[in-house]
């Protein structure tokens, strides 16, 4: 019988090479290549569908159009996260720093459930250990069934014969499947692994959710294919030492992309913030310079964030462009127009921006928002405690209108706000009581207002 060949697969991409180099030919990682052991690497794809029959072809047009049936986790930020609550059948992905909440948010949503349609696989912890939690947290944790086990065919087998409504694996990254010779937590492992929970979810119908362990760069640890085999990954944002945190969803086949959960830390667990607007305003007692208050959507909510900016003199070759929360490069080109069409140079200042709260913004609505409370720094002038902004600036100096302008609008006069500066596409048709709207179609003209 002719040896088998060892194979070598990257853990961030999972291609599969015949020899172990230093960097991966395919996505350019560094020291990622792990070995792939003979049996994992003649094992193909297990035969057989999900439902365990023969394939059938069916007609979309024969499915009835009906509401996907979903499970209230009890918890209303999660619940948002998920697109409305837990989906029988799915897996559901969560990943984030360590002590930021995971095991923690996952143990109160089983503390609410039915004790008899839970049961919860830890691999990392003992059972006295999550006693201990859940006492700690003040939660009835009496009839919780609690299954401490590593190997995956015995979680399957156990899952099997209890049927329950919500299974919960943590982690990942430590179940194996003695099929394979390689070590827990490698890739081949975690593949695997994966794939039969998610297997046995769609055949029993059983909601799963799984614990990922993040690497030093913030993503899941393990094969990039990991997040394509389940049906939402949620990632948990903020600082672990901090109140704060938000749990953002990147992807959900059954919601919104980009919906956000807002829990505050405290003795007894994470909380649901019902007002994630208030946490994100300074709330100054006088008008400061360089703070400017913007409308932000995550998901399908809008949600009013402080964007903060220093702008002082350089003494380096080189002027500083730091920014937290928002993308560096998109400040750096915004300075440029800002010189080109304001004729307003920068390039003796060093120039800092943050936003309150931890929040990240990734939508094009900050552009403005970030020029204005800039300008502001620069020139040592308050903006006013009343003054809302935001549009996307574009490199003629234009100012773009940005989706949804209404709501925000209206989100933005429920907090107390009168003055808003907006793109003039943005422009509504209906007054809204006691708010001051001031279109603008470029640059110079937002400037000219200030």
């Amino acid at each position: 019988m002719a040896r088998a060949k060892l194979q070598y697969v990257c853990r961030e991409c999972g291609a599969v090479s015949p020899k172990w180099s230093g960097q991966c030919g395919d996505c350019g990682a560094w020291n990622s290549m792990e070995e792939l052991q003979p049996s994992a690497a003649a094992q193909g794809p297990r035969s057989g569908g999900y439902a365990g029959e023969a394939a059938r072809i069916t007609r979309l047009g024969d499915l009835p159009a009906a509401d996907i049936p979903r499970i209230s986790t009890g918890i209303s930020e999660l619940d948002r996260s998920l697109g409305g609550g837990l989906v029988t059948g799915s897996v559901v992905l969560i990943g984030g720093d360590p002590g930021i909440g995971k095991s923690t948010l996952l143990l109160q949503v089983l503390a609410l459930l039915p004790a008899e349609q839970t049961l919860y696989v830890t691999g990392e912890e003992s059972a006295q250990q999550v006693s201990l939690r859940g006492h700690r947290l003040g939660l009835d944790v009496s009839g919780l069934r609690l299954l401490t086990e590593t190997q995956v065919e015995n979680v399957i087998a156990t899952a099997e014969r209890e049927r329950p409504l919500v299974l919960v694996v943590d982690s990942i990254q430590t179940l194996y499947t003695a099929a394979l010779q390689s070590a827990p937590g490698s890739v081949s492992q975690v593949r695997e692994s994966a794939a039969s929970l998610v297997r046995l979810a769609k055949q029993r119908g059983i909601t799963v959710i799984l614990v990922g362990h993040v690497t030093k760069d913030g993503q899941i640890a393990g094969p990039r294919v990991l997040e394509h085999m389940v049906d939402t990954v949620l990632y948990f944002e903020g600082d672990p030492g901090g109140r704060y945190r938000m749990l953002r969803a990147v992807k959900n086949r059954f919601g919104a992309v980009n919906e956000l959960g807002v829990f505050a830390m405290q003795e007894d667990g994470l909380k649901p913030v019902a007002n994630p607007s208030a946490i994100f305003l300074s709330r100054h007692s006088r008008p400061v310079s360089g703070s400017v208050v913007m409308v932000t959507r995550e998901g399908t909510r809008p949600l009013l964030v402080e964007v903060q900016a220093l702008v002082a003199e350089s003494h380096a070759p080189q002027p500083r462009r730091v920014t937290l929360g928002l993308e560096q490069n998109r400040l750096i080109m915004l300075l440029a127009v800002l010189s080109r069409h304001g004729a307003i140079a920068l390039f003796d200042q060093d120039v800092f921006i943050n936003v309150v709260g931890g929040v990240r913004v990734s939508e094009t609505a900050a552009d403005l928002p970030m020029l204005v409370a800039a300008l502001s720094s620069l020139r040592d002038r308050p903006l006013g405690l009343d003054l809302v902004c935001f549009g996307e600036i574009g490199l003629s100096g234009e100012v773009r209108p940005v989706p949804n302008g209404e709501e925000r609008l209206s989100e933005a006069a429920k907090h107390g706000l009168t003055r808003a500066i907006i793109p003039a596409g943005n422009r509504i048709r209906k007054r809204i009581d006691g708010m001051e709207i001031l279109p603008v179609e470029h640059l110079s003209d937002a400037l000219d207002l200030l």
